[in-house]
């Protein structure tokens, strides 16, 4: 029976992993969730054999999309990873559905934003995003540091020589503009530093 509460709209996320696998014990325990809690399901989005990690979930866009269009007031999952690829994904999801005013509830994990103990996890789940993101950075540092040491190149491929004398030349001797000399070097090297090669040799040509 549909809940009286109008602000009550909720659409349920699920996900499984492979083929052989079935919905039926989310869509069952959501179903029951929704039931107890008074929530009026409007949508279901269940995308089948697409991996928490894969960048292309069809129907967890749908469900992004839905909720831009303010179509619900309430998004249901399971559990976090039925929903998340990640911290940060989720919480960018929650960001976003807090702005909208949108209601996130994880059965399994007994997380409800709509609560006080909601908007702590909410918070919660920022600081772990945010360390995850430092630790990142700092393993990149430290692998960086670590090559450096060793004598290893970082950063981008050097340009081989030849073609940092050849881009010069052309600078020098020429008016040809930056995607001419790139052309004439059939664009093996990049837009941005045939750029920077030209522009430092034309400047030492006029000092």
């Amino acid at each position: 029976m549909p809940a009286e509460n109008s602000r009550n709209r909720t659409a349920l996320y699920l996900r499984v992993s492979t083929p052989a696998q079935k919905p039926d014990l989310q869509f069952d325990g959501l179903r029951r969730y929704a039931e107890r809690a008074g929530l009026e399901i409007v949508g279901e989005y269940v995308d089948t054999a697409v991996s928490g990690r894969k960048q292309g979930r069809p129907q967890l866009d749908a469900l992004m999309k839905a909720a831009r269009h303010y179509e619900c007031d309430c998004v249901l999952v399971w559990k976090f990873d039925r929903f998340a690829r990640g911290t940060r994904h989720l919480l960018t999801a929650l960001e976003e559905f807090d702005h909208l005013g949108i209601r996130f509830i994880s059965v399994q994990d007994q997380v409800d934003t709509s609560s006080p103990m909601g908007k702590a996890m909410f918070t919660l789940i920022g600081a772990m995003a945010e360390l995850e993101s430092s630790l990142v950075s700092e393993r990149v540092a430290a692998g960086m540091a670590a090559a450096k040491s060793r004598g290893k190149h970082v950063g981008r491929p050097q340009t081989p020589a030849y073609f940092v004398d050849q881009i010069a030349t052309l600078a020098r001797t020429t008016a040809m503009s930056v995607r001419q000399i790139q052309k004439e070097l059939r664009e093996k090297v990049s837009r941005g530093v045939v750029g920077e090669i030209v522009k430092r040799a034309r400047h030492q040509g006029k000092a």
